[in-house]
């Protein structure tokens, strides 16, 4: 029997919900439901004071779809939200330790890779740097969080789905040394996600904690742009080593830049440097130096906060051809200028024992 989401549907309106008493297809508990190859995916979006109803409800969910002809898996995420409307503290807790940050076991550092606004080449920048790291010798985790826009599965030449052996374990995929994981790997390429914060807060405590990682000297977290709750829930669940700030040299770039430096200083996360992307550009014709986006304004600002410049990374073709190919420029070219700006960075990463 092949499954399909219509039969899925008919288990869950099978279901009452226990606020309103309608289904929870009807209620709208429902959210981002996905059936492919047997195997079952979607996430609870419910009510926090009402957690305990709905938990038993999940396993209900998950027995009766498991019993289904045809399925393979059944994933099944719970978010809890509730109805206070105070705005989100952005400064760390001083409550009890158990409350705030903590090591993700096997993991000995993580570094989040950032940016303030989008299209400064920030996933380029974390990828290059991964594998800058595993040729290094270091055993390197990356985790893409760019929910809305996940490129790594693209940029590290992967493909398919993870597997769950009982699940709830998600294994995770490697290449070029690097162990990866990626929203984009549980969604259609052309599939959109229409999730709101504590749907986004809940998929990346999953990967965090549910992700079979193994032992990593370092994990680098590729966040989407700007200062939303992916960062906010990475920085209070996990312990950060440092976060990494990208961003061209044009001032437009820079305004956001200092947002998300603002964000990390209010959360109590170190910032490790910065990195100017697309700093110039050299015509492959004639040689001539162009700096497109100006020039310098990333090292102004990293001196006027008293942090490092790590690299001044080039606009370059060769670049962009090979994270659209899929192997990044460290691991096609390796031997070329471009790559060693990034290797550059990831010994200075090694040398201040971050890495």
């Amino acid at each position: 029997m092949i499954i399909n989401r219509e039969a899925i549907l008919g288990i869950l309106a099978g279901l009452e919900d226990p606020i309103s008493g309608t289904s929870i297809v009807e209620a709208g508990v429902i959210k981002a439901l996905t059936v492919e190859d047997g195997v079952v995916r979607f996430v609870m979006e419910v009510s926090g004071e009402h957690a305990d109803a709905y938990t038993a409800l999940k396993d209900k969910a998950d027995v009766q779809i498991k019993a289904l002809d045809g399925v393979a898996s059944v994933s099944i995420v719970m978010t809890a939200h509730n109805k206070s409307k105070a705005p989100p503290d952005l400064k760390p807790s001083r409550g009890a330790a158990s409350a705030g940050p903590e090591k993700v076991p096997g993991i000995d550092r993580i570094i989040a890779v950032a940016s303030g606004k989008g299209g400064v080449g920030k996933s380029t920048v974390a990828s290059n740097l991964a594998c800058a790291l595993a040729a290094e010798g270091r055993r390197v985790g990356l985790l893409d969080a760019d929910v809305y826009g996940p490129s790594q599965p693209r940029m590290l030449g992967v493909s398919g789905r993870p597997a769950s052996p009982d699940g709830k374990t998600i294994l995770p995929m490697r290449n070029f040394g690097v162990t990866m994981m990626s929203l984009g790997l549980m969604t259609n390429d052309d599939q959109a996600v229409v999730w709101r914060g504590p749907m986004l807060m809940g998929a990346l405590q999953q990967m965090l904690s549910q992700v079979q990682w193994g032992a990593l000297d370092v994990l680098i977290v590729d966040l989407p742009p700007g200062t939303g709750d992916v960062q906010m829930t990475l920085a209070q669940k996990a312990k950060l080593d440092g976060a990494i700030i990208v961003s061209t040299p044009q001032d437009i770039a820079l305004l956001d830049a200092r947002k998300g430096i603002d964000m990390f200083n209010q959360l109590g996360t170190p910032l490790i440097g910065m990195i100017e992307n697309m700093s110039t550009h050299i015509c492959s014709a004639c040689g001539h130096e162009e700096h497109m986006f100006g020039h310098g304004g990333v090292a102004t600002e990293a001196a006027k906060l008293g942090i490092p410049l790590l690299a001044e990374i080039p606009l370059h073709i060769d670049i962009r051809l090979a994270a659209d190919g899929g192997a990044p420029i460290v691991v096609s070219k390796p031997d070329s200028p471009h790559a060693a700006a990034f290797r550059d960075v990831a010994k200075q990463l090694i040398a201040k024992g971050l890495a």
